[in-house]
């Protein structure tokens, strides 16, 4: 039997480490696999004395489009350690599942070097619970953020938009599940910088280039001490709690809806039948949302009179 291919690269250069997410013909959807395959990296990459900064990008046109809902469910614990009552109709087995991904994503906050996401494309759903629990943010100012899954599948099993945003603007995006551009992104904090498409590169490298001239260890103490103050502001408690509550998500009746379409009619049928009615899905970060007929936001500018 043939061994799989890797579906994340890893780079050594400069004092950096790059790894990059590698399913573009997916668009970079997170499998299992994938979270195993990255938390094995950033841990390697850790280790490392060569490597003062950790980069994360997708290749291809995006980021991340979300987790890989046709193959997650499919993929298991093989070997001695395999239990098959570990499926995901019962509420505990589907919050055991949770956590296991949860776990995987966590070596983002909990390795000891920064790291970087260099966000273009979209990042939406999965690919925001990668990024986001990053040390610092740069997109593209026409990335795409978002949680679109929130509108009939569960909660968000990964919750650091409080952290970055606030409770106002985390509310108005996740109980919508609307999307904003990397610029507004920006401007709510959601992200560090957004700058134009042609200067992502340059600008992560560049800040990597700055980061590779100090100590790693000094890199690690400040990073730390950082996320301890997250700590003591309840960011690993509500991580923990976070996959309960997607659990419990997973048990109401759109939910279950939105399984049953995938199953009978597939995925793109699904997420036809849960975007349906939000037009193009998007918030506006400044300005009113005047919006057309089909729901589509408009040009402010329009409804002035001259």
């Amino acid at each position: 039997m043939s061994e799989r291919a890797p579906v994340l690269r890893y780079e050594v250069e400069r004092g950096r480490a790059r790894l990059v997410l590698d399913r573009p013909e997916k668009r970079n959807a997170l499998s299992f696999e994938l979270l195993q395959e990255l938390h094995d990296a950033l841990w390697r990459a850790d280790d490392d004395p060569r490597v003062h900064v950790i980069v994360i990008k997708g290749a291809g046109p995006c980021f991340s489009a979300g987790y890989d809902l046709a193959g997650m469910a499919g993929e298991r614990p093989t070997g001695a350690d395999a239990q098959e009552r570990r499926g995901s109709a019962a509420l505990d087995d589907d919050i055991w599942q949770l956590e296991r991904a949860q776990r995987l994503r966590m070596a983002i906050f909990d390795v000891h070097k920064p790291v970087i996401a260099q966000v273009h494309g979209h990042c939406l759903a999965g690919g925001t619970d990668v990024a986001l629990l990053c040390d610092l943010v740069i997109a593209a100012e026409d990335a795409t953020f978002g949680f679109p899954p929130a509108r009939d599948l569960g909660s968000l099993p990964t919750q650091m938009w409080l952290y970055h945003v606030g409770p106002q603007w985390a509310k108005r995006l996740l109980l919508t599940g609307d999307t904003i551009t990397g610029r507004e992104a920006a401007q709510i904090g959601l992200v560090l910088k957004a700058v134009p498409a042609r200067h992502l590169e340059a600008e992560v490298e560049g800040l990597a280039d700055r980061m590779a001239r100090i100590d790693p260890h000094l890199l690690a103490v400040n990073k730390r001490v950082l996320n301890v103050g997250l700590e003591l502001m309840g960011a690993r408690t509500l991580q923990r709690l976070a996959a309960e509550y997607d659990g419990r998500g997973h048990q109401s009746a759109s939910a279950r809806r939105f399984v049953e379409t995938a199953r009978n009619e597939g995925l793109k049928a699904a997420f036809r039948r849960r975007d349906e009615g939000f037009g193009d899905g998007r918030a506006r970060v400044d300005g009113p949302e005047l919006r057309d007929a089909q729901g589509r936001l408009v040009d402010p500018a329009a409804d002035d009179p001259e």
